[in-house]
Protein backbone atom coordinates (compact mmCIF):
# COMPACT_ATOMS: atom_id res chain seq x y z
CA UNK A 1 0.00 0.00 0.00
CA UNK A 2 1.34 3.22 -1.11
CA UNK A 3 1.68 6.39 1.82
CA UNK A 4 -1.30 8.01 0.11
CA UNK A 5 -3.40 5.17 0.14
CA UNK A 6 -3.23 5.07 3.87
CA UNK A 7 -3.39 8.62 4.31
CA UNK A 8 -6.86 9.10 2.65
CA UNK A 9 -7.47 5.63 4.49
CA UNK A 10 -6.78 7.97 8.37
CA UNK A 11 -8.28 11.22 7.10
CA UNK A 12 -11.76 9.31 6.29
CA UNK A 13 -11.51 7.36 9.97
CA UNK A 14 -10.84 11.06 11.07
CA UNK A 15 -13.61 12.60 9.79
CA UNK A 16 -16.26 9.70 11.02
CA UNK A 17 -14.87 10.19 14.41
CA UNK A 18 -12.51 12.92 15.58
CA UNK A 19 -11.81 11.75 19.11
CA UNK A 20 -12.13 8.16 19.49
CA UNK A 21 -11.53 6.83 22.91
CA UNK A 22 -11.67 3.41 24.12
CA UNK A 23 -14.74 1.71 25.22
CA UNK A 24 -13.40 0.73 28.49
CA UNK A 25 -14.91 2.86 31.28
CA UNK A 26 -12.15 4.91 33.85
CA UNK A 27 -11.78 7.79 35.20
CA UNK A 28 -7.88 7.53 36.40
CA UNK A 29 -4.90 5.96 34.86
CA UNK A 30 -4.99 3.31 37.69
CA UNK A 31 -8.86 2.39 36.65
CA UNK A 32 -7.50 1.97 33.13
CA UNK A 33 -4.76 0.01 33.99
CA UNK A 34 -7.15 -2.72 35.69
CA UNK A 35 -9.99 -2.35 33.20
CA UNK A 36 -7.01 -3.10 30.60
CA UNK A 37 -5.75 -6.40 32.26
CA UNK A 38 -8.69 -7.57 33.33
CA UNK A 39 -9.65 -7.60 29.62
CA UNK A 40 -7.10 -9.31 28.24
CA UNK A 41 -9.69 -12.87 26.39
CA UNK A 42 -12.72 -10.79 27.85
CA UNK A 43 -15.07 -8.30 26.11
CA UNK A 44 -15.01 -4.61 26.89
CA UNK A 45 -18.57 -4.70 28.07
CA UNK A 46 -18.00 -7.67 30.45
CA UNK A 47 -14.83 -5.69 32.20
CA UNK A 48 -17.31 -2.77 32.61
CA UNK A 49 -19.83 -4.59 34.19
CA UNK A 50 -17.30 -5.77 36.58
CA UNK A 51 -15.66 -2.24 37.31
CA UNK A 52 -18.42 -0.72 37.99
CA UNK A 53 -19.60 -2.03 40.77
CA UNK A 54 -15.29 -2.75 41.85
CA UNK A 55 -14.53 0.97 41.33
CA UNK A 56 -17.18 1.86 43.78
CA UNK A 57 -15.33 -0.31 46.62
CA UNK A 58 -11.61 0.35 45.44
CA UNK A 59 -10.64 2.68 42.69
CA UNK A 60 -7.06 3.06 44.40
CA UNK A 61 -4.00 0.32 44.64
CA UNK A 62 -4.11 0.80 48.66
CA UNK A 63 -8.14 0.12 48.43
CA UNK A 64 -7.88 -2.76 46.45
CA UNK A 65 -5.06 -4.37 48.53
CA UNK A 66 -7.46 -3.99 50.97
CA UNK A 67 -9.76 -6.15 49.40
CA UNK A 68 -7.40 -9.12 49.36
CA UNK A 69 -7.65 -11.73 46.98
CA UNK A 70 -11.00 -12.80 48.02
CA UNK A 71 -12.76 -9.94 48.25
CA UNK A 72 -11.19 -8.97 44.83
CA UNK A 73 -12.29 -12.34 42.93
CA UNK A 74 -15.52 -11.57 44.21
CA UNK A 75 -15.65 -8.68 41.92
CA UNK A 76 -14.22 -10.25 38.71
CA UNK A 77 -15.43 -13.87 39.00
CA UNK A 78 -17.45 -13.12 35.46
CA UNK A 79 -14.49 -12.39 33.95
CA UNK A 80 -12.21 -15.28 32.43
CA UNK A 81 -9.05 -16.45 34.09
CA UNK A 82 -10.18 -13.72 37.16
CA UNK A 83 -7.95 -15.96 39.29
CA UNK A 84 -4.53 -15.59 37.80
CA UNK A 85 -5.49 -11.99 36.92
CA UNK A 86 -7.07 -11.22 40.44
CA UNK A 87 -3.44 -12.03 41.44
CA UNK A 88 -1.13 -9.80 39.03
CA UNK A 89 -3.48 -6.75 40.52
CA UNK A 90 -2.58 -7.73 43.70
CA UNK A 91 1.11 -7.32 43.16
CA UNK A 92 0.47 -5.38 41.13
CA UNK A 93 -1.05 -2.33 43.56
CA UNK A 94 1.81 -3.53 46.13
CA UNK A 95 4.23 -2.13 43.39
CA UNK A 96 2.87 0.51 42.58
CA UNK A 97 2.76 1.83 46.34
CA UNK A 98 5.91 0.10 47.11
CA UNK A 99 7.64 2.01 44.08
CA UNK A 100 5.59 4.46 42.50
CA UNK A 101 3.69 6.09 45.21
CA UNK A 102 0.78 4.58 44.72
CA UNK A 103 0.96 6.12 41.08
CA UNK A 104 0.81 4.28 37.91
CA UNK A 105 4.20 5.19 35.94
CA UNK A 106 4.57 6.86 32.62
CA UNK A 107 7.58 4.77 30.97
CA UNK A 108 7.28 1.60 29.06
CA UNK A 109 9.72 0.50 31.33
CA UNK A 110 8.28 0.36 34.25
CA UNK A 111 4.97 -0.10 32.88
CA UNK A 112 6.40 -3.64 31.69
CA UNK A 113 7.67 -4.62 34.73
CA UNK A 114 4.66 -5.24 36.63
CA UNK A 115 2.82 -8.43 36.76
CA UNK A 116 0.19 -9.07 33.90
CA UNK A 117 1.67 -6.14 31.78
CA UNK A 118 3.03 -6.70 28.63
CA UNK A 119 3.64 -4.87 25.71
CA UNK A 120 0.93 -4.24 24.29
CA UNK A 121 -1.28 -3.27 28.04
CA UNK A 122 1.74 -0.54 28.01
CA UNK A 123 1.04 0.81 25.02
CA UNK A 124 -2.92 0.94 25.60
CA UNK A 125 -1.68 3.33 28.93
CA UNK A 126 0.88 5.22 27.56
CA UNK A 127 -1.58 6.15 24.43
CA UNK A 128 -4.54 6.59 26.44
CA UNK A 129 -3.62 7.42 30.02
CA UNK A 130 -0.86 9.52 29.08
CA UNK A 131 -0.99 11.02 25.93
CA UNK A 132 1.63 9.09 23.76
CA UNK A 133 1.70 8.34 19.89
CA UNK A 134 1.51 3.98 21.02
CA UNK A 135 -0.27 1.53 18.43
CA UNK A 136 -1.02 -1.30 21.01
CA UNK A 137 -1.70 -4.42 18.50
CA UNK A 138 -4.63 -6.56 19.34
CA UNK A 139 -6.56 -9.48 17.61
CA UNK A 140 -8.36 -6.88 15.83
CA UNK A 141 -5.54 -4.17 14.57
CA UNK A 142 -3.43 -7.07 13.45
CA UNK A 143 -6.47 -8.41 11.20
CA UNK A 144 -7.31 -5.17 10.06
CA UNK A 145 -3.68 -4.05 9.37
CA UNK A 146 -3.08 -7.08 7.80
CA UNK A 147 -6.24 -7.44 5.56
CA UNK A 148 -5.84 -4.12 4.71
CA UNK A 149 -2.75 -4.11 3.68
CA UNK A 150 -1.81 -1.03 5.73
CA UNK A 151 1.21 -2.82 7.40
CA UNK A 152 1.24 -6.32 6.64
CA UNK A 153 3.25 -8.61 9.19
CA UNK A 154 3.70 -12.11 10.47
CA UNK A 155 4.14 -11.05 14.34
CA UNK A 156 2.25 -8.60 16.87
CA UNK A 157 5.50 -6.91 17.21
CA UNK A 158 6.29 -6.74 13.42
CA UNK A 159 3.05 -5.15 12.81
CA UNK A 160 3.30 -2.35 15.33
CA UNK A 161 7.05 -1.58 14.22
CA UNK A 162 5.38 -0.95 10.55
CA UNK A 163 2.29 1.01 11.43
CA UNK A 164 4.41 3.11 13.89
CA UNK A 165 6.63 3.53 10.59
CA UNK A 166 3.84 3.87 7.72
CA UNK A 167 1.07 5.51 9.82
CA UNK A 168 1.33 9.78 9.35
CA UNK A 169 2.37 11.02 12.01
CA UNK A 170 -0.60 13.38 12.42
CA UNK A 171 -2.68 10.30 13.03
CA UNK A 172 -0.74 8.35 15.04
CA UNK A 173 -2.13 9.04 18.62
CA UNK A 174 -5.80 7.72 17.45
CA UNK A 175 -4.31 5.27 15.14
CA UNK A 176 -4.75 2.90 17.84
CA UNK A 177 -8.86 3.67 18.70
CA UNK A 178 -9.44 4.01 15.06
CA UNK A 179 -8.29 0.75 13.87
CA UNK A 180 -9.85 -1.38 16.71
CA UNK A 181 -13.03 0.15 16.43
CA UNK A 182 -13.15 -0.82 12.42
CA UNK A 183 -12.07 -4.13 13.27
CA UNK A 184 -14.55 -4.47 16.21
CA UNK A 185 -17.55 -3.36 14.10
CA UNK A 186 -17.04 -3.65 10.59
CA UNK A 187 -13.85 -5.63 9.61
CA UNK A 188 -14.88 -8.11 11.46
CA UNK A 189 -12.58 -11.73 11.82
CA UNK A 190 -15.05 -13.67 10.25
CA UNK A 191 -17.20 -11.74 7.54
CA UNK A 192 -16.33 -8.69 7.31
CA UNK A 193 -18.76 -5.63 6.38
CA UNK A 194 -17.70 -4.85 3.40
CA UNK A 195 -20.51 -2.99 1.44
CA UNK A 196 -20.82 -0.62 4.23
CA UNK A 197 -17.17 0.42 5.11
CA UNK A 198 -15.90 3.76 4.58
CA UNK A 199 -12.83 2.76 3.13
CA UNK A 200 -13.67 0.29 1.13
CA UNK A 201 -12.43 1.29 -2.40
CA UNK A 202 -8.89 2.03 -0.37
CA UNK A 203 -8.72 -1.56 1.08
CA UNK A 204 -6.35 -4.12 -0.34
CA UNK A 205 -8.60 -7.15 0.49
CA UNK A 206 -9.15 -8.87 -2.04
CA UNK A 207 -11.84 -11.21 -1.16
CA UNK A 208 -14.35 -8.33 -0.44
CA UNK A 209 -17.79 -9.17 0.82
CA UNK A 210 -20.45 -8.02 -1.38
CA UNK A 211 -23.79 -8.58 0.91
Amino acid sequence: MNPEKRKAIFERLRAANPSPKTELAYRTPFELLVAVVLSAQATDKSVNLATAKLFRRAHTPRAMLALGMDGLVEHIRTIGLYRSKAKHLLETCRLLIDRHGGEVPRSREALEALPGVGRKTANVILNTAFGHATIAVDTHIFRVANRTGIASGSEVREVEDRLMKFVPEEFRRNAHHWLILHGRYVCKARRPECPGCLIRDLCEYRQKTRD
